[in-house]
């Protein structure tokens, strides 16, 4: 496995679009089309940030913004026997897990949640 990418949450993404495109030399480049605001960030051809709109994903404190945060870790599982051998372990464990088809793109994602605020992802393209 590798690290895919990292998710952050944010109120207003313009920001963080710029800091890590003029600050960072990242781009922005493709995105599914989830249903929710956002932006991914290029580095080599690879998406390696998300940034997603916390008004579209999390409900805000009554009066207030919600914060920004890092939402989770991404690891890209290669092939479909790992794949398959990661859920044997998840199952042998007996860890939830929830599963998600990405929009277009043909890939498979699985979420552990950890602990609160705590999320690992696993993705595979589809074979």
């Amino acid at each position: 496995m590798k690290l895919d990418h990292a998710t952050i949450v944010t109120p207003d993404c313009e920001p963080m679009r710029r800091f890590f495109t003029d600050i960072a030399g990242m781009s922005v480049g493709p995105r599914p089309p989830f249903g929710i605001g956002g932006c991914w960030l290029y580095l080599d051809g690879s998406p390696v940030v998300h940034l997603i709109e916390s008004g579209s994903v999390l409900a805000a404190p009554a009066g207030a913004r919600a914060a920004t945060r890092i939402d989770h870790i991404a690891l890209r599982v290669t092939d479909e026997a790992e794949w398959q051998a990661l859920l044997a372990r998840l199952s042998a464990h007996a860890v939830p897990f929830s599963e998600a088809d990405v929009p277009v793109s043909g890939e498979r994602q699985l979420f552990v949640q950890l602990a609160p605020g705590v999320v690992i992802e696993f993705v595979i393209r589809h074979f």
